[in-house]
């Protein structure tokens, strides 16, 4: 069975919803897709296909078919997308500037003439009003044909092919105006005598107007890929690499893993390594959102784009290129900020047909005017059709979405939270449970030997050293405890090593069976724990975790690990409690030792005893009557609860599987990274709600003024320039209040 695959194509001439609506119709369109996510605010299209006959180029032609030239995304291209940025802003202002001194006069001329007291009569006396209008027509012809001509030269083909778009609307629009105002100039015998009026001013104003937008749009846009740009940045473009007996700096790119390389005091180091040699701190905040340095020595591993504090490195290169950590972090957040949310739907839905029906409204909007409006009946229907089509382009509605998504997501990536699967974004703050596995998540990870207390007629130092030979061949954190226990001591050789899931451990050790395990083990064996059970109830009631060792099927004594709680767990369940949310922990351990552990942390539910297969179970038992649940975990043996509950949250510092299992991934192994997750969804799924009831507001609200609504009542009809102005306000709206998103603050 053929793997799904992921192209990323960067599509060029999308304006509004509409826009990625149709590239995400078109690449739908293709045989074999079976995902599409059209990102408006990067100008990207991530598409997910079955098999590998599927290529990009065909990828690239369907959404180029459609009218938006597309090509393969490379690294390259995210690396530029911010200079590209830059560089479209930059001409989007200096078509702005050109527009604005090409339309002022003209606004000047056509409405000083009807403001300014007395300037009506000075026009008439110099230049005349003829010579007036003339102005203007060249003025507004030159505008046109200038830094308007993106409008027509974009928007008429859509309209030609069927699919208009934002630009149609504003060609149909200042094409009308400039196109009515001509015939008035020229051949105004064409036009009842009351209806002969020039609009020059509005078509002037309104593409000085949305090309102020766009560039405000623009460098908006600009600011949302921050952070991504950010973890770009991270990685210097040279290493210092030992060549035989020198050091010698080489491109990044000519890195290979194995290669020695030298990193100084201050520096940034390129790629993931090794230490082989030196002793430092190193600066991982921009990786893990932690804000204290790390103590690194030899054998300790080292992140590229990291910063080394006071000392000298020696490293040897452990990964290279897309292989780094930095790589896929930067993979990741790129997916996740291409995510196509399930709010998302309805809004693509929408402004699919929006135009079109956009179109439909003005059509309407001048047939009735022009049957029912008053004197001059044909200018009336011009101002109105006008207004109609400029103020309903549904650029606002476009943006609403993915701006707020790559903000969200690019803050998150700062705090150190990685959103594997954008569709999380919004599932995690719906989460009314977080459920927590307990070692490596909850405490370090790092138990250590408390107490091994032999049973009558067994030696201490005998029962370490059977104990550690049968654990070395285990992974279990435990497994290390009691080896770490015996260090320095030579051990037997194990055999017949067999791992007894859920329950403990045995094997073979100078021909006499050691079981080591829980009270669950010790049981099924036919062995009687009666004689520890007071040790037992003690340790359990301070939180150790307590199991038994048998020999040769005898009980030998009682074995007390202790996982330090890490020193942040108190202080983020308590955080997840203010946000009203409840706490769970699964755990293997027996109910004793889990619920003093709950107890000291304020944990809400507890269901101990847990087999890793069983914690599926438990997840389902905790949801109760429909309740969305979270699930915290680190090791191998939480992989199948990370993918089972509705969010699958992994410590960074678990294992790969537990990692890939995950929606969501926290850098650090801190859980203030938890609350961290919730807190950007919420406020992102906030701000998205707020951007979407804002544009569509908008739109409801005043797309009926603009034809004509309040002319009636109060005599008012809206101007196109005014119209013009509303609608560049609201997409500058939306994408302000997205980037508010970037001050998120998590207090724990």
């Amino acid at each position: 069975m053929a793997l799904d695959q992921i192209h990323t194509l960067s599509v060029s001439g999308m304006t509004c919803g509409g826009c990625a609506a149709r590239v995400d119709k078109a690449l739908r369109a293709v045989p074999g897709v079976t995902e599409v996510s059209v990102n408006l605010a990067d100008d990207t299209a991530m598409v997910t296909h079955a098999g590998r006959a599927l290529t990009i180029d065909t990828l690239a032609k369907a959404a180029t078919d459609a009218g938006y030239p597309a090509t393969a995304a490379t690294k390259k291209t995210a690396q530029d997308h911010a200079s590209v940025k830059r560089e479209e802003t930059e001409e989007i202002g200096r078509a702005f500037t050109i527009a604005a001194v090409l339309a002022l006069p003209v606004v000047v001329l056509a409405m000083g003439a009807h403001m300014i007291p007395g300037m009506h009569g000075l026009i008439g006396e110099t230049i005349g009003h003829q010579g007036s209008w003339m102005i203007q027509f060249a003025l507004t012809a030159i505008l046109i044909l200038g830094p308007g001509r993106r409008f027509y030269t974009i928007g008429i083909p859509a309209l030609l092919r069927g699919v208009p778009d934002m630009n149609s609307l504003v060609a149909l629009g200042t094409g009308a105006a400039f196109v009515y105002s001509t015939v008035a100039l020229f051949l105004p015998s064409l036009l009842p005598a009351i209806a002969r009026e020039v609009y020059f001013e509005a078509a002037a104003a309104i593409i000085a107007l949305i090309l102020l937008g766009r560039w405000l749009e623009a460098r908006a846009k600009g600011r949302t890929g921050a952070a991504i740009q950010k973890l770009i940045g991270l990685q210097p473009n040279t290493a210092r690499v030992r060549r035989g007996e020198d050091w010698v700096d080489v491109d990044i790119a000519d890195l290979r893993v194995g290669d020695e390389i030298l990193i100084r005091p201050g520096e940034r180091l390129p790629t993931d390594a090794i230490i082989l040699d030196g002793e430092s701190r190193i600066d991982e905040s921009m990786i893990t959102g932690e804000p204290m340095p790390v103590r690194k020595s030899g054998g300790g591993s080292v992140t590229g784009g990291t910063v080394n504090g006071d000392g000298s490195l020696a490293c040897r290169v452990t990964s290279v290129g897309d292989d780094t950590t930095l790589a896929q972090i930067i993979r990741m957040v790129q997916q996740a900020q291409g995510a196509r949310l399930p709010i998302q739907g309805m809004v693509d839905r929408v402004t699919l047909w929006f135009v079109p029906i956009v179109l439909g409204l003005a059509t309407l909007t001048v047939f009735v005017w022009a049957m029912f409006g008053p004197a001059p009946v044909l200018s009336h229907a011009l101002v109105a059709g006008v207004s109609v089509l400029i103020i309903a382009c549904p650029c606002a509605m476009g943006l609403a979405t993915p701006t707020s998504i790559m903000v969200g997501t690019g803050r998150a990536a700062e705090m150190g939270v990685l959103f594997r699967k954008g569709d999380a974004l919004q599932a995690l703050s719906g989460i009314e449970i977080v459920a927590f596995d307990k070692t490596g998540t909850l405490t370090k990870g790092s138990p250590a030997l408390t107490a091994l207390v032999p049973a009558d007629g067994f030696d201490r130092e005998t029962l370490l050293v059977q104990a550690a030979a049968v654990e070395i061949l285990s992974e279990h954190p435990i497994a290390h405890a009691i080896v770490a226990a015996a260090k320095g001591v030579a051990l037997p050789q194990a055999e017949r090593f067999q791992a007894i899931k859920g329950q403990g451990v045995a094997a073979m050790v100078d021909g006499v069976t050691i079981q080591i395990g829980n009270a669950r083990l010790m049981k099924d064996a036919g062995i009687d724990t009666a004689v520890f059970a007071e040790e037992f109830d003690d340790r359990a009631s301070q939180g150790e975790t307590v199991f038994f060792v048998s020999v040769a099927g005898e009980l030998a004594g009682l074995i007390a690990i202790s996982d330090p709680i890490k020193d942040d767990s108190k202080a983020s369940i308590a955080a997840l409690h203010a946000r009203g949310l409840q706490v769970a922990m699964i755990t293997g351990d027996d109910e004793k030792t889990a619920r003093s552990v709950a107890a000291t942390l304020g944990i809400d539910h507890v269901v101990a005893g847990v087999l890793p297969d069983g914690k599926i179970a438990a997840l389902d038992q905790l949801r109760g009557a429909g309740q969305k649940i979270a699930f915290v975990g680190d090791g191998i043996n939480d992989a199948p609860a990370l993918a089972h509950a509705d969010v699958g949250i992994a410590i960074g510092t678990g294992t790969d599987v537990a990692i890939e299992s995950a929606d969501v991934v926290l850098m650090s192994g801190s859980l203030t990274g938890v609350n961290s997750a919730i807190a950007v969804s919420h406020e992102t799924l906030r701000n998205i709600r707020q951007n979407l009831f804002w544009a569509f507001g908008y739109n409801v609200a005043l797309i009926p003024v603009a034809a004509g609504l309040l002319y009636p009542l109060f005599g008012i009809l809206l101007s196109p320039i005014l119209a013009a102005s509303a609608m560049a306000f609201s997409s500058v709206f939306v994408l302000t209040n997205a980037l508010r998103l970037r001050r998120i603050k998590v207090q724990v």
